[in-house]
Parts: structure tokens; sequence; C-alpha cells
């Protein structure tokens, strides 16, 4: 089986989110969380720029330009969906409202330590977001990126080498080729492999690699 696309990523997240739970998508790949949630599910999607009770991604006749997530792309409302002021979205995400919170990475560390609003290098253009007030404020913190970086290093890591978002806040990591909970003694594989043996996962990781099946 090849490593999963983002889609199928997104998918595998989805599945995983409790029902009836309060739930924000981060920008980029996380808001794509939200096209794979039935309605059955009873999640509550919010959004940072103000809105509890969003649906899936707009299109066609369905786009609203007024009606947009935080990363500025159009999405429907859900029956009973709500609108509020920044500052009280905010006040929600920071006060321990949510139940969950689904963000991009560029690293993730062996002890949950997250960094994913600027790479470092001189000329990266910094996008900190509400990331931060995520990070601490929501109960569980769940990671969907990409295992590797383009020239094949790991995203994985035993430190955080790029300015750190929050300490010790990642729970689980979904990527292309696999699934990681985050524990106090490192990170343990869930579940199968997509697209790589367990065996060639572990040896193109820096950190230790247990396999836990849930």
């Amino acid at each position: 089986m090849s490593p999963l696309s983002r889609d199928e990523m997104a998918r595998v997240l989805a599945r995983d989110i409790p029902r009836g739970a309060y739930v924000n998508l981060g920008i980029g790949a996380p808001t794509t969380v939200g096209d794979h949630l039935p309605p059955e599910s009873g999640v509550v999607l919010h959004t940072e720029n103000g809105m509890l009770g969003m649906g899936p991604a707009a299109t066609g006749d369905t786009i609203d330009p007024d009606l947009i997530n935080a990363g500025k792309f159009p999405v429907t409302e859900l029956p009973g969906a709500a609108y509020f002021h920044h500052a009280d979205s905010f006040a929600m995400m920071r006060g321990g409202h949510l139940d969950l919170c689904v963000l991009g990475a560029y690293q993730v560390s062996a002890s949950g330590d997250l960094a994913n609003w600027h790479t470092g290098e001189p000329d990266a253009i910094p996008a900190v977001g509400g990331a931060m007030d995520l990070a601490v404020g929501a109960k569980q913190v769940f990671v969907l990126m990409s295992l590797f970086t383009r020239t094949g290093s790991s995203k994985l890591v035993g430190e955080c080498t790029c300015p750190l978002t929050a300490l010790r806040c990642v729970d689980r990591v979904y990527t292309d080729y696999a699934t990681f909970e985050i524990t106090g003694d490192g990170p343990v594989l869930v579940r199968e492999t997509w697209g790589i043996s367990f065996s060639e996962l572990r040896a193109r990781l820096d950190v230790p690699l247990e396999w836990y099946d849930d």
C-alpha cells in the first residue's frame, strides 16, 4: 500500500475524533478533516475567526464570500451555527472550552513539543496565528503533517530545532506513513503503517519507536 494522500490522512484522523466533541481545525491540511465528519458524529467545529457549527468546504453554488474559515477558504454552515466576536473566539480557545484541536507542524518532538509557526530560516515568514492559544488551551492536540521533509529528513524528532509553539502539548501525530501516539516514553506506533514496513520506519526515524495496536 502506498503512503496516504492528504485527503486520506484527514479521513483517518476524522475517525478518531470523539462523538460530540468541540474541535478547532488549523489552517492548511487540518481544514480538510471537516470534509470527513458525518452529520451523525455530532462534532461541532470552531473557527478562530468567530464561528461554531462550521460544515464542510463550500463549492460551486454553495460558496458565500462572507462565510469563510480562519484560512479564508469558503465553508458551509450546519443547522444551529453561531457567530461571535474574534475576541470571544479566542476566549473559548484560551479558556479550555475546546475538546480538541488539529494543527499542522514543521516538527513534533518525541516528548510532544510542537513547532509550527516558523521554520527559523532568515527569509521565512512567521505565521503564528492562534496556534499557541490552541496548543495550550485545547484539551487534546492532534497534529496532521507529512512525516518527512522534501529532503527526506523526519519531522518527528528527538528535539525540535524550529522555534517552539508550545511544550509537551501534542497527543497524536497523523502522517502519510503512520499514526503516532505521544506518550511519556516517546512516540508509539498506532495501527498499521502505509507504504513502509515497521522496521524501515524505525530505521528512518531519529527517535525510539514502539508498536501499539489499539
